[in-house]
C-alpha cells in the first residue's frame, strides 16, 4: 500500500451520507479495499433517484502523500480528483478550468463523523460554498 493510501485508510467501511441543504439527498457511501489493497473503491448511491450514483477508484503515488481519483458517475460524469486524509481533515480537490472544486471534511467523533462542505471555484481564487455533506459511519 502507498504512503497516501495508508492515510486515506480511516475512510474504510459503510458510510450514511446526509446534507442540510439537500435532504433528499440522503445516501449510502462504501468505501473498500480493491486489488488486493492497491486501491480503493468507493460506491456512493442516494435514496432518492433523481441524484446521481457514482464509483470512485482511488490509487497512490508512492512518492506523494496525495492520492489520485478517478471519478465516474450514472449521468456519464467522468472526473479527475486528487484526495488526502491528514489531521483529521479529509481533503478531495479538482482543478479544472472554470469549474474548481473541493470538499473539505472534518472528522469527529474518534473518526465515526464527517462534516463537510463541496465548494466550488471559477476561477481557483474565489470560492462559494455548493453544499454541505456530512458522513456518518454505520
Amino acid at each position: 500500500m502507498t504512503r497516501g493510501l495508508e492515510q486515506l485508510h480511516v475512510l474504510v467501511g459503510d458510510w450514511t451520507a446526509s446534507s442540510e441543504k439537500y435532504s433528499e439527498g440522503r445516501g449510502h457511501t462504501s468505501v473498500a479495499p480493491t486489488e488486493g489493497g492497491k486501491f480503493l473503491r468507493i460506491e456512493s448511491r442516494q435514496e432518492d433517484d433523481r441524484f446521481p450514483t457514482s464509483t470512485q477508484v482511488v490509487g497512490g503515488d508512492e512518492s506523494r502523500d496525495e492520492c489520485t481519483v478517478l471519478y465516474y458517475d450514472s449521468r456519464g460524469v467522468h472526473r479527475v480528483y486528487q484526495m488526502s486524509v491528514q489531521g483529521g481533515v479529509w481533503r478531495m480537490w479538482r482543478d479544472a478550468p472554470g469549474f474548481n472544486q473541493r470538499y473539505i471534511g472534518n472528522m469527529k467523533d474518534g473518526g465515526k463523523t464527517i462534516e463537510g462542505q463541496w465548494e466550488m471555484s471559477k476561477d481557483g481564487k474565489h470560492w462559494e460554498v455548493d453544499f454541505d455533506l456530512t458522513y456518518t459511519k454505520k
